[in-house]
Parts: C-alpha cells; sequence; structure tokens
C-alpha cells in the first residue's frame, strides 16, 4: 500500500510528480497558509481577489479536475472613446464649448441694432442762413404734416427710442438722422424743452395782408385777423399762435420790431401752430392797421375800461383783434387805430390777465359769434 505525507492532498503520492512549493507546509485540512489552494481559483488571472471569512473556510476543492470557465468576448464598444458599430461616433466637442469663442458668432447679451444706423453723438451741426430750428416732439411732427421741406433730423440719444416713430417717418422721406449731445441741442435751441428731438428745415416764407385775406376768400368766411402789438415774452407769442390757430383765424400780424423773435422756444410754445398759420410781419404796425380798416375790417382792442364787455360786443363780422404788450397794453399809435373796445370782465381780486389767456378769450369769444356750432375745445 503506497502511502502519502501527512497532509498531502489526494492523488498526490510518490512517483505522482507532485513538488510542493519551497516553503509551503501542508496542514491536516490540505490547504495552504492563509487559505490558498494550489491551481485553485486564487491562482488563475481572472480569480476574485477577495478573500473568503475567516470563519467560514469552507470544504476543500480540487480544481485541478474542473473545466476552465470560458472568458465572455470584450465588446469593441466596452471602451467609453469608441460608439457602437452600428452607431457613428460623437464628434468631438468644439474648441469653444470649454469656454472658447466660436468665429463669427456673438457672445454675450443680444445687442440692439437700429435703422438707419446713426452717426456717433457729437455736437450739433450749425445753421445756415436759410436754415430754421424747429425743436419739440410736437412740432417736429406738425413740421412733416405740413410737408415743411427738411434738411436733417437731430436726435438725442438717449430719446431715440421714444422718438421711433419719427425717426422712422424720416426715414421714409429720406431725411439725414444725426444724433447729438443733448447740451448741443440745448445750445441750438436755446431752451432745455426740446424734449431730444427737432429738425432743420428751409427758411420760412412769410405771409402778406393780401395773403390774409386770400384765405378768407378761400374759406368763404368773413376776415378774422390776430394782430400781437410787441409782445415780448416769447411763451406768450407762442400760446397765442396756438389759440389763433384752434380758433381758426386767417392769419396773424406783428412788427417786425419791439416785439418777441419766432425762436424755437416760441414754436414749441405754439404747440407746431405756426406750421398752419400764415405769418404777416410788417415794418409799420399802425399802417397795417389802417390798411386792414380800410379793407373793411373792424379793429378791435382790448381795455379795462371799455363800456362794453367781449360778449357784448358784435364780433361776427371781419373782425381783427388786438393783443398789446404784456406791461403796456396798447401802444398809443395802435389805440388810436382801434375802432371798438371790449372788456373781459372779471369778479376776483386780481385786476388783470396774462396777456396770452386776455387774447385767447376774446379770439373764442369772436368764434362763438361767428360759428356757434364749432366743435368743443379739448386741452
Amino acid at each position: 500500500m503506497t502511502g502519502f505525507r501527512s497532509g498531502g492532498p489526494p492523488g498526490h503520492g510518490p512517483g505522482s510528480g507532485y513538488t510542493p512549493r519551497r516553503g509551503a507546509g501542508f496542514s491536516d485540512g490540505g490547504h495552504a497558509p492563509g487559505g490558498r489552494v494550489p491551481g485553485g481559483r486564487a491562482d488563475r488571472p481572472d480569480a476574485d481577489r477577495r478573500s473568503r471569512p475567516a470563519d467560514r473556510p469552507g470544504p476543500p476543492r480540487d480544481n485541478a479536475s474542473a473545466p476552465e470557465r470560458p472568458r465572455r468576448p470584450t465588446p469593441p464598444w466596452a471602451d467609453r472613446r469608441a460608439g457602437p458599430p452600428d452607431r457613428p461616433s460623437a464628434p468631438s466637442a468644439p474648441p469653444w464649448a470649454r469656454g472658447g469663442r466660436p468665429p463669427g458668432r456673438h457672445v454675450g447679451p443680444p445687442v440692439r441694432t437700429t435703422w438707419p444706423p446713426a452717426r456717433p453723438a457729437g455736437p450739433a451741426p450749425e445753421l445756415g442762413p436759410d436754415e430754421e430750428l424747429i425743436a419739440g416732439r410736437r412740432p417736429v411732427e406738425e413740421a412733416f404734416a405740413a410737408q415743411r421741406p427738411a434738411r436733417r433730423l437731430l436726435v438725442t440719444p438717449q430719446r431715440r427710442q421714444a422718438l421711433e416713430r419719427i425717426v422712422l417717418h424720416a426715414t421714409t422721406l429720406r431725411i439725414p438722422i444725426v444724433e447729438v449731445e443733448g447740451g448741443s441741442l440745448t445750445a441750438l435751441a436755446g431752451f432745455d424743452g426740446h424734449q431730444g428731438v427737432a429738425v432743420v428745415v428751409e427758411a420760412r416764407r412769410f405771409a402778406s395782408l393780401d395773403d390774409l385775406l386770400a384765405r378768407s376768400i378761400e374759406r368763404a368766411e368773413p376776415a378774422f385777423v390776430l394782430v400781437l402789438d410787441s409782445l415780448e415774452d416769447p411763451q406768450n407769442v407762442g400760446t397765442l399762435l396756438r389759440s389763433a390757430e384752434a380758433a381758426g383765424v386767417h392769419g396773424v400780424v406783428f412788427p417786425t420790431e419791439r416785439q418777441a423773435p419766432l425762436t424755437p422756444a416760441a414754436i414749441k410754445a405754439s404747440a407746431g401752430a405756426t406750421e398752419h398759420l400764415l405769418l404777416a410781419p410788417v415794418d409799420d404796425l399802425p399802417g397795417a392797421l389802417t390798411d386792414l380798416h380800410l379793407r373793411g375790417l373792424r379793429i378791435v382792442g382790448s381795455d379795462a375800461e371799455a363800456a362794453l364787455t367781449a360778449r357784448e360786443a358784435d364780433l361776427r363780422g371781419a373782425t381783427a383783434i388786438v393783443v398789446g404788450s404784456e406791461g403796456h397794453g396798447l401802444s398809443p399809435a395802435v389805440r388810436r387805430r382801434c375802432d371798438l373796445f371790449v372788456r373781459i370782465p372779471m369778479r376776483g381780486s386780481i385786476g388783470s390777465l396774462n396777456a396770452a389767456v386776455a387774447g385767447s378769450i376774446l379770439l373764442f369769444e369772436a368764434l362763438g359769434q361767428r360759428d356757434p356750432g364749432a366743435r368743443p375745445a379739448t386741452a
């Protein structure tokens, strides 16, 4: 009977070709120190490296006779850098995906573009000898409505978006648009109420007395004229021109001297009424009143001591209403040419009215007598 060393595994007796590793001793259980079995799972390259718990060593097993488990082939897409064979591989990220900037593409907040492209804001160009400035949103719109020949539109960049309709209208008319600084536009207009917009137009063409009377004949109405006697405040001038246009006068007569000029501030106060009125400047105002009297107009002046009120007087025929200056009223030469004086009744403690207010009251009193069916006024 062939024997074997104590503790050796079965089938490894003398002549079996088995040679234990150097320094490896066997215990009665037939396990190598640490629980390793030669030829077992621990010696295979694909074996699970986790060791069994020490309290559950398990029975000994002969792995030499067990067939080797076939390995599962590794698919080509196991590599994360490659895709499945039936799907195209994902393109690599563009350089701008890591924080760069793609060529020809804007990165950042959207940019607002305006059309037509305006010049950089700068100082307002000076006016030529044959040019006039109209400033303010409403006066500019009225200048376009009256078809005044425009040279260029001046706009401040801060107000351009609010004035988009005017800018588009100017673009349609092929009017050059120039962006100017607000301070430069204020210096050019002479006041700061321009609202960020102004238009440069050709010089105004003034009318004559014959033009005023021709308009009354064209409308088949008795002549209705407003006369300004040396007003000093451009705001009062503009307000009276606005009231005159609303009351339907055929024209306005004023002296060329000792009279507030027709500045952009006066045009702004008129709300663009100057673009629809016939304005007749005269060198000799008393002589012009005499001429109107000879043509059948009655000259009506305002006087606080007059016997008749404006409502008691008859203002239905051909009439020229005269408004005196703020401080001195009617001049002596103009007073001598008046055919009738009227007063405005008052009950308060203030004994006088502003020149623009008094003239507006007389104009609309005359309108009420001439045309009772006139449409009501709006503020």
